[in-house]
């Protein structure tokens, strides 16, 4: 794909960037998003050369809050263990880059956006994304942050999905691929995870047709319930065991429908957090787009024709023994599908009883490789340590 030539500049260490209405940002659907927002968060500064800038890609409740205190919950930034000083992408030598998708609801233009034509939100009027969609407005930051190639792009999970995305959509702009606990395409298990927490939400009276922003509702409950059994899927049976086994909250049953279970209760707080700092129908849009992700696709279907452009490109792959979410299988069918193309790909699998969220968890191994890793890239890059 060509690069873009936006003729705007966008200021260093953060914040909410509008790009001018006559660059409307394209989407896969065909529609367009004109005076489209992204709100991003930048550490460190870039060097002479242009070298060292690194973009990390968040999950599906993540946003560009990476390294930073979050402003709703006052909790620190969701990678700060790869991310910060003495870490493997380290502020002091990259010049690091992150922002909220498009359809989130940390700043970036989203479903609880406003309507221009209509001036309230766009609610279910918002067009349909892909993660295409929101690595091309990604590019569109890059760009007007003045970077012209990425040392590495870096992510995990949904994250690692729109890794995958650069790579095939823009080789040219970058160095190297971090793909950690992710996918090339969702499977049927995924699919219907996800479909139960959208029914979950439009299942809640206070979901309104989507139009709950307007009518000054909220559909708690219902998201509520898609934060429970998405979080099910991000933790292993291994792990809940250890952690709350069959322990009770209190001395005896309640027999009733009480949180009896440690388990129970430990479900209904993470549901009853979410509901504080996330929208309805950005989980709504957000899920789709991870559900329509294949990025065989486009290419025949075939895996290694999507990376041949990419050859040019150094990967490293990561996945965890104990992920059911996106299980190693699905990391080695990519990194086949490199070699195939004739890319360089590093693979690890990592042994953790965590389940998809060691990704995000205390994992020294995890740390080690993206370390390895990463002072590979800037020796070749010719950036000193």
């Amino acid at each position: 794909m060509a690069d873009l030539d936006l003729d705007v500049s966008a200021p260093l260490g953060g914040g909410v960037w509008r790009f001018p209405a006559d660059r409307p940002l394209v989407l896969d659907s065909g529609a367009k998003i004109s005076g489209l927002e992204v709100a991003y968060q930048t550490y460190g500064s870039l060097n002479e050369d242009g070298t060292n800038a690194v973009l990390i890609c968040h999950a599906l409740t993540g946003d560009q809050y990476v390294a930073s205190t979050h402003p709703a919950t006052g909790k620190p930034g969701w990678w700060t263990r790869l991310v910060g000083p003495g870490r493997p992408i380290d502020p002091a030598r990259h010049f690091v880059i992150c922002s909220n998708v498009i359809g989130g609801c940390m700043g970036s233009t989203g479903p609880a956006s406003t309507n221009p034509a209509t001036g309230e939100a766009f609610g279910l009027s918002f067009p349909m994304i892909t993660i295409a969609d929101m690595v091309r407005a990604q590019a569109m930051l890059i760009d007007a942050l003045g970077v012209d190639t990425l040392l590495a792009v870096v992510g995990g999970s949904m994250g690692g999905m729109q890794v995958q995305q650069w790579a095939v959509d823009y080789p040219q702009k970058l160095f190297s691929a971090v793909v950690v606990a992710s996918t090339s395409r969702h499977s049927a298990q995924n699919i219907a995870f996800h479909e139960v927490g959208r029914q979950a939400i439009m299942a809640d009276p206070e979901w309104r047709g989507g139009a709950y922003a307007a009518q000054g509702a909220r559909p708690e409950k219902g998201l509520a319930v898609a934060r429970m059994a998405a979080h099910i899927t991000y933790v292993s049976e291994p792990a809940l065991q250890r952690k709350f086994g069959r322990e009770l909250q209190r001395d005896g049953l309640s027999w009733g429908f009480d949180a009896d279970f440690q388990v129970e209760s430990y479900l209904r707080h993470q549901g009853a957090a979410f509901v504080d700092r996330f929208d309805a129908n950005s989980y709504l849009y957000i899920t789709r787009a991870m559900d329509y992700f294949d990025l065989a696709a486009p290419h025949g279907g075939v895996l290694a024709n999507a990376f041949k452009a990419a050859r040019d490109v150094r990967f490293c792959v990561l996945s965890f023994t104990s992920d059911w979410l996106y299980p190693t299988s699905e990391s080695r069918h990519i990194v086949r599908a490199l070699t195939a193309a004739g890319c360089r790909a590093a693979f690890a699998e990592i042994d953790s009883d965590k389940g998809h969220d060691a990704f995000l968890l205390d994992e020294p191994v995890m740390d080690a490789a993206l370390t390895g890793f990463m002072a590979s890239v800037e020796r070749e890059r010719g950036i000193g340590r």
